[in-house]
């Protein structure tokens, strides 16, 4: 007889044959007939006397839940010297409430070098609070592979902040195939990437991965959820979509909620609504929100309330905003500023700054400040920007520039706009070309414009051409200029007609000053016109330049004077020069003068 030797626990006996892994379908009446089979065989070699025989029947009784007839054989094996044996009995004994008599037999095993035992022991001493003992037990069953006691090693290791011995011991346990440790395995990969920057974060984010991938493919719920982020992160939504099932499936109703969210982007808001449902059932407040969203689009508000009431059960403070969204929306301000002062006292910078442009709107500036700043000082980059408004208003520019340039270092474009502007009026073209770029970059026509024109000043002169003569150069003032003009910046396309003018595109210019002149430019109209009289349309000229004069163009006036003067229609001529000498400027003052005053003499002759 082989005493104390290699056998391990009920479940890991090696001596009970286990049903294939593959998922082969399985006769249960057959089994439970081998079943017997096997039993009453190991019964006639116990009664025989045969120790093996003895540990393995009272694994199957234990493992079956009879107690009290697996007892007897246990003793009598563990008295032969089977360390299983003698493990299985501190199983049973622990199940029966006596943890002391059961630690006895875990140490006998495990001093005989049962892992198994060894790991039992070490979490019997955790419990009673004795982490020196516990380690050591833990530290034997680890060290001999057994993968529960690398765990609950690297789960003692990490409660005593000993993060390197904690991270080894996890490994270890997640290479011997526990699912929980690949998982945290996983999580301590995506934090330590967290803290990285750059390309040093990629070989945490791969590894990390893998054991999510592990981990789920065990049926980890949570792994599930985290890898399905990460593929879904990566644009792989086929796959993120299938961990995310399988994670919602399992109960995990953040990942009901994520699918939710895919399929929404997806265009499937019916079964989106299902699985936000099930996740809000669950307590997930996000999807609360989410459904109560949904319902707001169709006009649901009443249904939509209800969720987002149901979010703030939850403890989503984001109920409470929403809340605020839907009743300012509604024209109801009381409530709004309520549910939007309850979001900001729990801290929802958005919520504070929706508070204060609600306190600011209602003429309550004093009111409002203070929530701009915690909204502000809270990341919120609106907020920022808001700021920097309410001190230009005040004439306060060197506090609005702190603010200013707050929000335009976190992206925010009006917010660039402003502060190139301010850098223009202080005569730093360099950095005033800086934050033009990112504001225009960022979408701002006016951005472009201003840009375009500091390019402009920088330009050197061009060649004259001839009107109607090709020229292909484009500068990139032009292309800034173009970009402006396109968002509907009637400067913008003035100054675009200007320069194709200028290469000799005349039907270029053409379109520019129109569509400028229909968008209410005056110089557009005025510019029109002069392209017209050059080419020989000079009644629909006088159309354009009488928009532009009604608009208060001086020099609009004037050409007028100067086409009813020239045909003959004094009285008229006269009735624009006077216009044109009271629009100005001097220069075109001044000649208008001189022609009223011709006029005048010749009426009079």
């Amino acid at each position: 007889m082989d005493v104390m030797g290699d056998r391990t626990t009920l479940f890991e006996t090696g001596r009970i044959e286990q049903p294939s892994p593959w998922g082969e379908p399985r006769d249960e009446t057959a089994e439970a007939a081998d079943e017997a089979a096997e039993e009453l065989r190991r019964r006639l070699a116990a009664e025989a006397g045969d120790v093996e025989a003895m540990s393995v029947l009272g694994a199957m009784l234990l493992r079956r839940g009879d107690l009290t007839e697996a007892e007897p054989h246990l003793r009598a094996a563990t008295a032969a010297g089977d360390r299983a044996a003698a493990n299985n009995l501190g199983v049973l004994l622990f199940q029966r409430g006596y943890p002391e008599e059961a630690a006895g037999w875990w140490r006998i095993a495990a001093v005989a070098g049962s892992a198994p035992a060894a790991h039992a022991l070490g979490r019997h001493h955790r419990e009673r609070g004795d982490e020196p003992a516990a380690e050591y037990w833990l530290r034997q069953s680890a060290e001999q592979g057994h993968a529960l006691g690398a765990y609950a090693l690297a789960d003692l290791l990490e409660h005593r902040g000993d993060a390197a011995g904690a991270e080894r011991w996890t490994r270890a346990a997640a290479e011997r195939g526990h699912r929980e440790a690949a998982y945290r395995l996983a999580r301590t990969l995506d934090r330590k990437a967290a803290r990285e920057t750059g390309d040093d974060t990629a070989p945490f984010v791969e590894e990390a991965e893998q054991w999510y991938r592990q981990a789920a493919a065990r049926g980890h719920r949570r792994a599930a959820l985290h890898l399905g982020a990460i593929l879904e992160k990566r644009g792989e939504l086929k796959e993120a979509g299938r961990w995310y099932l399988t994670s919602a499936k399992d109960g995990e109703a953040r990942a009901a909620c994520a699918l939710g969210f895919l399929l929404r982007d997806a265009g499937d808001t019916e079964n989106a609504a299902v699985w936000w449902l099930r996740a809000a059932q669950d307590g997930d407040g996000n999807a609360a929100n989410a459904l109560g969203a949904l319902h707001a689009e169709r006009g649901e508000t009443q249904t939509a309330e209800r969720w987002y009431r149901a979010a703030m059960d939850a403890g989503d403070v984001n109920g409470a905003y929403n809340l605020g969204l839907l009743c300012a929306e509604q024209g109801r301000t009381a409530p709004a500023e309520q549910w939007y002062r309850r979001a900001a006292y729990a801290g929802h910078r958005e919520a504070a700054n929706a508070l204060a442009i609600l306190l600011l709107t209602a003429g309550d500036e004093k009111g409002a400040e203070p929530w701009f700043s915690k909204a502000a000082e809270a990341g919120s980059v609106d907020a920022a920007f808001n700021l920097g408004i309410l001190y230009t208003g005040r004439g306060e520019e060197t506090a609005a520039l702190r603010w200013y340039e707050r929000a335009a270092g976190a992206g925010h474009t009006e917010a660039a706009l402003q502060v190139g502007m301010a850098r223009l009026r202080d005569g730093d073209e360099g950095e005033a070309e800086r934050f033009l770029r990112c504001a225009a970059g960022g979408g701002s026509a006016e951005a472009a414009y201003r840009l375009a024109a500091v390019l402009d000043a920088r330009r050197p002169p061009e060649p004259a051409h001839e009107l109607g003569e090709p020229v292909n150069r484009r500068s990139e003032c032009e292309e800034w200029y173009e970009r402006a003009a396109l968002q509907g910046h009637r400067r913008a396309q003035v100054r675009v007609g200007m320069l194709a003018a200028a290469r000799g595109d005349v039907v270029e210019a053409a379109r520019w000053y129109r569509e400028a002149a229909e968008a209410g430019s005056r110089n557009g109209a005025f510019n029109l016109g002069l392209l017209l009289a050059r080419e020989g349309s000079e009644p629909e000229a006088a159309v354009w330049w009488t928009r532009a004069a009604d608009a208060g163009h001086g020099r609009a006036a004037l050409r007028l004077a100067l086409v009813y003067a020239r045909r003959g229609e004094l009285a008229e001529g006269q009735g624009w020069a006077d216009r044109a000498a009271a629009l100005g400027p001097p220069a075109v003052t001044e000649r208008a003068i001189r022609l009223r005053d011709a006029l005048r003499e010749e009426l009079s002759a």
